[in-house]
């Protein structure tokens, strides 16, 4: 089998596919970090290990930072991002007032971790519907919320799982990260699909649903608002996108009925990866429009399930190519195997 090099319509950038290498879930071999031991701040009767909390769903009592929630946001005990800079931080002034060869700006931003469940020896794919459709609308509250405030330009969600997914602690959980200038690969996204709206008319992620669709083979489940596949150029073995089907450039604009759906979808991927692995490690991210600026004409939010099955080494920290051994026409074939039929 000869292997090719594919260009990514969404970034410009190239993976190799290695054809020859073709590895199905079994030919994995995941290796697993040691638990920390001690004990959780994110279980029940542990509330006050962590800041006081921002949201919570499910708690039947109106006392704060006590039992009986379901989901659970609390500021990061360490934050990368702080807001108290202050108020009169312009991140956009600040950088055009710097004209050396080294330019820095205050970390102004927003961390938060999202705990996803009461339960320590949970994972995302035993969760309920619900349970998920109830973190999916924390999410939302606080996108929301958060693109109220000005110097605030994007906001991250993302999950790690595993050792080898940067989890530094085993009870599952989401995190959200706001930060003052809007992430490159991000902007990258805004550049190709603009650039292929302004050429051809349409938006480039409709297209790829459209096109995903009509071909099957990487398709590994439809729904009635969203659509789960591995992408054509898939950087990571097994990678696999959950795409909205009504064009939309805003996560937080999702509908209460496409939340409940992307509830259902999300579940059934994840649970479909905790099944064809053994616990394996991973990241989901968020990929959503900026809050300044008008993108609805050509930009779509997406989610992006990337599986830590290879190691990232010197071929591709150095060229930014990614080597993937397997192709994700196969590895959408193994995955359709693997999922769960209830």
């Amino acid at each position: 089998m000869i292997s090719e090099l594919r260009r990514d319509p969404t970034s410009g950038s190239w993976v190799a596919i290695a054809s020859a290498r073709s590895r199905r879930p079994s030919d994995f071999r995941i290796i697993h970090g040691e638990q920390k031991k001690g004990t959780c701040p994110f279980c029940y009767g542990n509330e006050h290990m962590t800041p006081p909390e921002i949201l919570a769903i499910g708690r039947e009592t109106d006392a704060p930072n006590a039992e009986g929630w379901q989901v659970r946001i609390v500021p990061n005990k360490f934050p990368a991002f702080s807001l108290d800079y202050g108020d009169s931080v312009d991140v956009d002034r600040d950088i055009e007032g710097q004209d050396g060869l080294y330019v820095s700006i205050p970390a102004v931003g927003i961390h938060e971790v999202l705990v996803e469940t009461p339960e320590h020896d949970s994972t995302f794919g035993e969760h309920s519907e619900r349970r998920i459709e109830d973190i999916l609308t924390a999410m939302i509250i606080r996108f929301r919320a958060l693109k109220q405030d000005k110097r605030i330009k994007y906001l991250q969600a993302f999950k790690n799982w595993g050792h080898a997914g940067g989890a530094s602690l085993s009870h599952t959980h989401c995190q959200l990260i706001a930060v003052p200038i809007v992430p490159k690969i991000i902007q990258t996204e805004l550049d190709y699909a603009r650039q292929h709206t302004d050429r051809t008319g349409r938006c480039l992620y409709c297209g790829i649903v459209e096109s995903e669709i009509e071909k099957g083979e990487r398709v590994l489940n439809e729904s009635q608002h969203f659509l789960a596949f591995c992408p054509y150029a898939s950087k990571f073995p097994y990678e696999t996108w959950i795409v909205p089907k009504r064009h939309n450039s805003a996560f937080e604009d999702i509908s209460k009925d496409e939340t409940a759906d992307l509830a259902r979808m999300l579940r059934l991927v994840v649970r479909t990866f905790e099944l064809a692995f053994d616990d394996v490690p991973y990241n989901i991210v968020w990929h959503t429009c900026p809050w300044n600026g008008d993108f609805s004409t050509y930009y779509h939010w997406h989610l992006e399930l990337l599986p830590r099955l290879a190691t990232i080494a010197g071929f591709e920290l150095g060229t930014g190519y990614y080597i993937n051994p397997t192709a994700p026409e196969v590895a959408a074939a193994a995955l359709r195997e693997s999922m769960p039929k209830d």
